[in-house]
């Protein structure tokens, strides 16, 4: 599918938050995630991987997926939404974005870490910049994953405020990066 126009450049950084959600977890993360974004100054695009499309990709400069963990990797869903990007990866219009990731598991040594390095691999591949959230707010530490923002649904658990304030500031933290890279017209974006 050939891209289409680019929009205007109006300063404001583009944050697209991509996920698959099942049961509703990932979705009150993605949610969550759109909020801080947002707030961080963003035009934000909250995209299931159904809505989304490579063009959601060429014309956001900061990336967020969002997955439940299957057996330590993404979702198939997921997965497959990326596995279409081959053409935007080959032209490199998918480098010098910013990404991140967040993850849900049903137990909590159910692969959330594995599942974040699988995506990072990923962005890797695409010549990306990986802006995880690290121990750099006191929210991290009560998360506890610097990778990014996980949740564990045990037992039908939903996302509370820790898992959702994760989110937000993980969003914002993406952002505040790619607007420094989009400021000082570092040459990133592919």
């Amino acid at each position: 599918m050939p891209a289409s126009a680019p929009e205007p450049d109006t300063g404001a950084v583009n944050a697209a938050v991509v996920y698959y959600s099942l049961t509703g977890n990932v979705r009150a993360l993605a949610e969550a995630a759109a909020e801080g974004a947002a707030k961080a100054g963003a035009e934000v695009r909250l995209l299931s991987v159904g809505e989304a499309t490579n063009d959601d990709l060429v014309w956001a400069d900061a990336v967020l997926f969002g997955t439940p963990t299957r057996y330590g990797s993404m979702a198939a869903q997921l997965k497959e939404f990326i596995d279409e990007t081959g053409p935007l990866w080959k032209a490199g219009r998918l480098a010098g974005r910013v990404y991140g990731a967040f993850v849900s598991t049903a137990s909590a040594h159910g692969g959330q870490e594995s599942t974040l390095l699988s995506l990072m691999t990923v962005f890797c591949h695409w010549g990306g910049i990986i802006v995880p959230p690290g121990f750099t707010a006191p929210i991290q530490f009560a998360s506890g994953n610097p990778y990014g923002t996980s949740h564990v649904s045990a037992k039908g658990s939903r996302p509370g405020d820790v898992e959702l304030d994760a989110a937000r500031y993980q969003a914002r933290r993406v952002v505040e990066v790619a607007a420094a890279l989009k400021a000082g017209g570092a040459g990133a974006a592919g």
